[in-house]
């Protein structure tokens, strides 16, 4: 179960993560059934790279619609396993698993982060959803793609015996060019790269900009990504003067992407919180030193002082003179971003998806549905 498929318009590195993985598995010869949401235009039923997927309802009422489902096709059909990817409000499958082995698969939880990106009464039961996990998942195995996670749960009050850490991938031929274009001295080009939410805190990379520009005032950003807060975000850089120097990129294809990325010199990621930090390595691949908050999933992702630079959450003058020392210093951006490209390497989607199906093997071979 997941809330998105990896075709959805609105999918992210949640659904590419689990993606992976049932791809791997139908590959091992696995029979595999996604079931999750559907959007316009989307059809029931479908296969993708040998994954059945079964799409009902609409993504904003996931949790009840889905439920139901998944119950029927238990009593229907013999399941080895049951996966549930929780990345938003959990589908609670320890209440109707009718005995399957279950594994959670957690790329992170909102926490009271969640006040950040909606109103009072949306938030309060997103997280009175989340704070069932503690008593509804207790005999659950889970799987997390970094410490923080982990780290979360434990907290929780779950049992750190049945957490698995297993690092997500890297699509390293997507990212690496053979002729990669130029990165101009003497324009600095500044990039933040995100699903454009309001708890994503964009604003504090466009605020960290500005001190930037008045610095160097040649230097230019690149925002790059879609949401709801583009809006917002985009009065935030008219009121900062900036709009001749910040562009709202949007969705770029990946060919685009991966170039943009390789004329890039610093990536500010600014969030409060993530799983891991995909875009982080991805942006690490393409030589990209990474300035970001120093909380859950971005201090896994980024090796402070090597790789990129951890600063304090929310604090964009901190930021912001974090990327200056970067950009003003070639030799230690030279060294960051060579350091950037060999701690990514580092990173396959096969290994994520042999030690991700081994765990689910251990889990369906125990039996285990206490």
């Amino acid at each position: 179960m997941n809330w998105r498929d990896i075709e959805d318009p609105l999918g992210g590195g949640a659904e590419l993560h689990l993606h992976h993985i049932l791809k791997g598995a139908a590959a091992a010869g696995w029979e595999v059934d996604l079931v999750c949401s559907g959007y316009e235009g989307a059809p029931r039923t479908g296969v993708i790279d040998g994954v059945n997927i079964h799409r009902r309802g609409h993504w904003a009422v996931a949790n009840f619609v889905l439920p139901p489902v998944v119950r029927s096709m238990l009593r229907r059909s013999r399941y080895d396993l049951l996966v549930e990817d929780i990345n938003k409000i959990p589908f609670y499958t320890p209440l109707y698993r009718d005995g399957v082995p279950l594994v959670a698969v957690v790329p992170h939880l909102f926490g009271r982060t969640v006040y950040r990106e909606t109103n009072p009464v949306t938030a309060s039961y997103v997280y009175a959803a989340e704070s069932l996990i503690r008593h509804l998942y207790r005999d659950v195995d889970f799987e997390v793609i970094s410490p923080s996670t982990r780290d979360d749960l434990i907290a929780r009050g779950l049992d750190p015996e049945r957490i698995r850490t297993i690092y997500c991938g890297m699509d390293h031929a997507r990212f690496t060019l053979d002729d990669p274009p130029p990165r101009e001295d003497e324009a600095p080009l500044v990039v933040t790269w995100s699903r454009l939410l309001r708890y994503k805190s964009i604003d504090v990379a466009l605020r960290a900009f500005d001190v930037i520009h008045r610095e160097l005032p040649r230097a230019r950003m690149l925002v790059m990504g879609r949401g709801p807060d583009e809006a917002r975000l985009r009065r935030l850089c008219t009121r900062l003067g900036l709009d001749e120097v910040v562009e709202f990129r949007g969705f770029q294809p990946w060919d685009e992407l991966v170039r943009t990325l390789h004329r890039c010199h610093v990536f500010l990621n600014p969030s409060p919180k993530e799983g891991w930090g995909l875009t982080v390595i991805e942006a690490n691949q393409c030589g990209l030193p990474v300035v970001a908050s120093d909380r859950p999933g971005l201090k896994d992702s980024v090796r402070d002082g090597e790789t990129g630079l951890l600063v304090p959450y929310g604090d964009h003058r901190a930021m912001a003179a974090a990327a200056l020392g970067l950009l003003r210093d070639r030799e230690t951006w030279s060294r960051f971003s060579e350091a950037a490209r060999r701690w990514a390497a580092g990173f396959s989607w096969q290994r994520c998806v042999d030690e991700s199906l081994a765990y689910f093997q251990e889990v369906a071979g125990r039996g285990d549905a206490s």
